[in-house]
């Protein structure tokens, strides 16, 4: 008690407590990790994030510090967007899938074309064909996808909002958003991806179609994660709610057919398949399984993925090379962060060949600093800030190149958020471009 006092008066002496008051209604009361004023002073069990730098980042924002303050006030400018958007649910498309249950997640290929017209005969214009890079037009009348986007992002903001300010109104709008997309009886997805990423006339849904939720719904686990520290309006019934999902998806994920297929991808596809099965399995509490996991992750991924300078030719293949080759790196760098909650340090773990996740970030630092001219591969719409988080979360590892690399990369729309949120994201997210 004598602590959360010193605490509070030393905000009210700065002059910082009235700014982040919650609203004007019934406080909540209390709890061992919440204080009046300011919220949460505890740090969240996270599975990705850093529960520690989250408590860190907490106090030095409502000091004044300057880039804590200024990521969270950008951060705050989208949660409060957020507090009136949705909520969503994959009950809301008028499809249906071929399981006849509009609780099953469902969603098309995007890169897949047909090569006919339709007809009354031929609905979809089969057969299809692949042409990579090309974004099909149609697979966006199926709301899934989107709505799975924005719910996500958003109970993510809300958590983080919430945790930084003790505004009860985000933890609440999360909580709404959770139950709504992952608990309430009428609304709720059912805990697997057996139609997802379907190509019309040749399969109903593909291992592939997985990472349409394999880094959001790991930002999903770190939001209950905060929320369970005390958020008002999220009990303990919807945290074993949550967890129940959990567990079952990740049980679908390491025995269902799609997902025994995604696991075995050599690319991007299982790089995050790892990343999202020790995140689910961090939340759930089997951390021997998550440990296993980080540490099959360095042959597995880095030395199969990785040439010793750092190209990734898997990625840097593609049409859309830079992309691929940082959005790797996204899920290799969550999985590193992970690995460092349960004891593995993939960040200096080296290949026979000599290959790092270090030497990694640091290849695509010239197309970071210096734009496409520096990136001698294939790119159909170059966005250097898509290298921003991969590189702070390189730098935050001890990477002396991407430290010094940080301040030349040009900031994503919206203003870099890192500090608040200190986990790689998909930047330039080419799912609606």
């Amino acid at each position: 008690m004598v602590f959360r006092h010193t605490v509070v008066a030393a905000l009210a002496a700065l002059g910082l407590a009235t700014s982040f008051a919650a609203p004007a209604q019934a406080a909540p009361r209390p709890s061992g990790c919440s204080v009046p004023v300011i919220g949460p002073i505890c740090a969240p069990d996270t599975a990705v994030l850093d529960g520690g730098q989250l408590l860190r980042t907490k106090f030095a924002a409502l000091v004044g510090e300057k880039t804590s303050r200024t990521a969270l006030n950008k951060l705050l400018a989208a949660a409060k967007s957020d507090l009136t958007a949705g909520p969503w649910s994959v009950t809301a498309k008028e499809q249906v899938p071929p399981s006849g249950d509009k609780h099953d997640y469902l969603s098309l290929a995007p890169y897949w074309w047909p090569t006919t017209q339709p007809t009354a005969e031929n609905p979809w214009g089969c057969p299809f064909v692949q042409k990579d890079g090309q974004r099909n037009p149609i697979v966006d009348e199926i709301t899934d996808h989107a709505y799975r986007g924005e719910a996500f992002a958003a109970i993510y903001r809300l958590a983080l909002a919430w945790y930084y300010t003790g505004d009860a109104r985000y933890a609440q709008r999360a909580a709404l958003d959770l139950r709504t997309w992952f608990l309430d009886a009428e609304t709720k997805m059912n805990p697997n991806l057996d139609y997802a990423q379907g190509i019309p006339c040749k399969v109903d849904g593909r291992g592939i179609g997985i990472i349409e939720f394999s880094y959001t719904l790991t930002q999903v686990v770190d939001a209950t994660a905060i929320l369970a520290v005390g958020a008002p309006g999220w009990t303990k019934a919807d945290q074993a709610g949550m967890t129940g999902w959990y567990t079952q998806f990740l049980t679908w994920l390491r025995t269902s057919k799609n997902g025994t297929d995604e696991a075995a991808a050599q690319n991007n596809h299982g790089s995050f398949y790892d990343m999202l099965a020790a995140a689910l399995a961090l939340g759930t509490g089997q951390r021997d399984l998550a440990k296993t996991i980080a540490a099959d992750a360095g042959p597995k991924r880095i030395a199969a993925q990785i040439q010793p300078d750092g190209y990734q030719p898997q990625e840097a293949s593609r049409t859309r090379s830079w992309h691929y080759s940082n959005f790797n790196l996204v899920a290799l760098t969550r999985l590193a962060q992970i690995g460092e909650h349960v004891g593995v340090d993939l960040w200096h773990y080296t290949a026979p060949s000599g290959a790092t996740l270090f030497k990694a970030v640091d290849f695509v630092i010239p197309g970071a600093t210096r734009g496409q001219s520096a990136w001698p591969y294939p790119e159909m719409d170059f966005r250097p800030y898509a290298a921003l988080d991969v590189l702070h979360a390189a730098a935050d590892a001890g990477d002396q190149a991407a430290r010094t690399a940080l301040p030349l990369v040009p900031v994503q729309p919206g203003g870099d958020l890192y500090p608040v949120r200190p986990a790689a994201e998909q930047l330039d997210d080419i799912s609606t471009s």
